[in-house]
């Protein structure tokens, strides 16, 4: 065998020590959420037949990274971040599900490209969409995230956070000019984001991409657990500012509808998430 096959084998052979220390962590962190009670490592030790010295160092690792939680009486229950990890991915489901007949509604009325989005961090993920009838279309993908200081989506999410969620926010951008009419300081955002509060819908005006216009509204569960958008967008060419006015009332009227879903479907009991 040659040093490079040596090299690969080794290789190979990591990358299997690695599979299967996940495999093992995932079917303990499936045993503990299928439980229908805390279990302790007895429990464990019984149902998965790990030797204890392995079983309790994974225990050790899932507990440290906050996916499974260790109670007063040394049992094992779901984790703080497990569950906020399933969250967040039921809650794109759930924006998505209820936001498909919105979004219909509004391409129906407008025959432009209709986006909703959520924001993460200082981005908006675009989790759904419904595609112009025109023979000329927008570029944009689901899952897909662009920056929110410059995207009417973005801008609509930021104005409905708490003053101290934003400025966290705030503290964290780089204002990076993609055309003449992008935001280049957080001072410029800010006066935009107080209009947005005032009139409950904002503009694109080609500030994220060169003859690309949009107007877009906030969606927001009251929890205060999701924070998004709706939005319709078109060329600039097909689609003036006037055109987007006109339709500002559609599109705050379908994101506050789906607003009031959100905060049904989400539910209290994961505030602050």
């Amino acid at each position: 065998m040659t040093a490079g096959e040596k090299d690969d084998a080794g290789q190979d052979a990591a990358a299997r020590s690695a599979t299967g220390t996940l495999g093992k962590a995932m079917a303990l962190l499936e045993l503990v959420a299928m439980a229908d009670r805390p279990l302790r490592l007895t429990d464990l030790l019984h149902r998965c037949g790990q030797p204890r010295g392995s079983l309790h160092r994974q225990l050790c690792h899932l507990v440290a990274e906050g996916l499974l939680r260790q109670r007063p009486d040394l049992s094992y229950e779901p984790g703080l971040r497990l569950l906020k990890l399933a969250h967040r991915a039921w809650s794109r489901n759930d924006v998505k599900t209820l936001a498909r007949p919105y979004l219909s509604r509004l391409h129906d009325a407008t025959g432009e490209t209709v986006h909703v989005g959520i924001l993460s961090g200082v981005e908006i993920v675009y989790i759904d969409k419904v595609e112009s009838r025109q023979t000329v279309r927008m570029d944009s993908r689901i899952g897909r995230s662009a920056p929110a200081y410059c995207t009417g989506l973005g801008k609509a999410a930021l104005s409905a956070l708490p003053p101290a969620a934003l400025d966290s926010l705030l503290s964290c951008m780089v204002f990076e000019r993609f055309t003449a009419n992008t935001h280049s300081s957080r001072s410029s955002l800010l006066c935009d984001l107080e209009a947005i509060r005032r009139c409950g819908y904002a503009f694109d005006r080609e500030e994220h991409e060169k003859e690309i216009r949009c107007v877009a509204a906030p969606v927001h569960s009251v929890q205060g657990n999701l924070v998004g958008g709706l939005s319709v967008t078109g060329p600039a060419y097909r689609v003036s500012m006037e055109q987007l006015e006109a339709w500002s009332g559609a599109v705050s009227s379908a994101a506050r509808a789906l607003s009031d879903d959100l905060s049904v479907a989400l539910g209290p009991d994961m505030r602050g998430f």
